[in-house]
């Protein structure tokens, strides 16, 4: 009886577990119904709006782009006025790191007591050397003068010398002051004496 009884219990749990599994499977067939019944209608009331709701829709889209658009915007301008605020404040970095050396020269020049008149300048024709080199480096070049014709992107006159003779007409007879580029940019003229 207990071999019956226990066969009838396992026909009857698989029963109930057969109604379950059934019952789920009507279950998600009904959800994905209900689903898809959703979507359609909701579709249907896109579709069945008016033509201001639709277009009040989408203003409120183009106007939500636009004010994403202007933050980013904003955004952009605020990151590259830190960039060239750090670039002005930092951009001679580079330069002062070079010249730094050339200081410490002049002070070892400066600390020396040598009382020899030629090793003193022999000392700072070195380090003017030395000065020139790290300005070249760092893209200073002079501007040339010497037998150069005028030129006034390069050369600013400020003497004119008459009775040079025909060769040397519109030419650089002396400077004054020397000129230098910067990167092929005129940073100073040169300040020149020209032949008329």
């Amino acid at each position: 009886m207990s071999k019956k009884h226990d066969n009838a219990m396992n026909v009857e749990e698989e029963n109930i577990e057969n109604i379950n599994c059934e019952t789920e499977e009507q279950t998600e067939e009904t959800q994905e119904a209900n689903t898809e019944n959703a979507n359609e209608q909701e579709a249907t009331q896109q579709e069945e709006l008016d033509p201001v709701t639709k277009a009040q829709l989408e203003a409120e889209q183009w106007k939500d782009k636009y004010i994403r658009l202007v933050a980013e915007f904003d955004n952009y301008k605020k990151r590259t006025l830190k960039e060239k605020t750090e670039l002005i404040f930092n951009g001679s970095e580079k330069t002062i790191g070079a010249v730094l050396p050339i200081l410490d020269d002049f002070e070892r020049a400066i600390a020396d007591n040598t009382d020899d008149a030629t090793a003193v300048k022999e000392g700072f024709s070195l380090i003017y050397k030395k000065f020139f080199e790290t300005l070249e480096k760092l893209g200073v070049k002079k501007i040339e003068t010497e037998d150069a014709d005028f030129n006034v992107d390069y050369h600013e006159a400020i003497a004119m010398v008459p009775g040079m003779g025909d060769d040397k007409k519109g030419k650089v007879i002396d400077c004054v002051q020397t000129g230098y580029t910067l990167n092929d940019k005129v940073i100073r003229h040169a300040k020149v004496a020209v032949g008329q």
